[in-house]
């Protein structure tokens, strides 16, 4: 994977930001962590157990999903430097969003691992923010952009619950 100057700064203004620092300044604001939620051991020990394997595991679809944005998209996950292509592989073949659920995902692991209030409000929040966002802006730009291949790929992925099976399109996008 290329790495350039777009996508450092789309990485570390977007994820960075929205999964550490935001997470970060609400953990030192509000002093809201109840580690293992006052559970008796073991159960603080698979309490975050169960955490880190959320954030492991969605760190890997976020890197897979921009890894392919990189390189067969020809763009960046960011707005302003959006791919070029259409990718419709991997992950993408099962649902409309997996960079956005893997995100969404590791706030809920760490939510799970500092047992905080604040980071999943701040996880609700960001849910609500980008169920907004997404079909009323970043899809109609993607019509415009792909057009027919995108409406197609639209009425054949959902967009927040993935397919049991990868959609395969006609041709080729």
């Amino acid at each position: 994977m290329k790495i350039n100057k777009g996508l450092i700064r789309a990485i570390i203004i977007l994820p960075v930001n929205a999964l550490i620092v935001v997470p970060s300044i609400l953990l030192l604001v509000t002093k809201d962590s109840s580690f293992a939620y006052g559970f008796e051991y073991p159960w603080p020990f698979v309490i975050c157990f169960i955490g880190l394997i959320l954030a492991v595991s969605s760190f890997y679809f976020m890197f897979l999903t921009v890894k392919l944005f990189v390189e067969k998209g020809k763009g960046t996950p960011a707005p302003w430097n959006p791919p070029k292509n259409f990718v419709v592989l991997g992950p993408y073949r099962y649902v409309r969003n997996p960079m956005l659920i893997s995100v969404l995902i590791f706030l809920l692991s760490e939510t799970i691992v500092f047992g905080s209030r604040s980071i999943f409000i701040w996880f609700l929040l960001f849910l609500i923010a980008n169920m907004i966002y997404f079909p009323f802006f970043e899809e109609k730009g993607l019509e415009k952009k792909f057009g027919k291949s995108y409406l197609e790929y639209k009425r054949n992925v959902p967009r927040w619950i993935p397919r049991l099976k990868p959609w395969s399109p006609k041709e080729d996008l």
